[in-house]
């Protein structure tokens, strides 16, 4: 549950008394810069694990082959 109005002003108060106003901008630029990255590696992670199945076959096959030919 996302928190109200009433509950963010004082957090918010909080936050330019500690960081000032100059420096919120830039914290949350950085903020949503590192939740996109996350959410890239997480997205390549996942095709990642798709894709391993078949990698480890074919690199089974390739090891089957090489002990047929000796």
């Amino acid at each position: 549950m996302l928190p109200s109005w009433q509950e963010m002003i004082p957090v918010l108060i909080i936050l330019i008394i500690i960081f000032g106003a100059r420096k919120l901008p830039e914290i949350g630029s950085g903020l949503g810069k590192g939740i996109k990255e996350f959410k890239k590696a997480m997205k390549d992670v996942d095709e990642g694990d798709e894709k391993k199945p078949i990698e480890a076959k074919a690199e089974n096959t390739s090891e089957n082959e090489v002990k047929k030919e000796s």
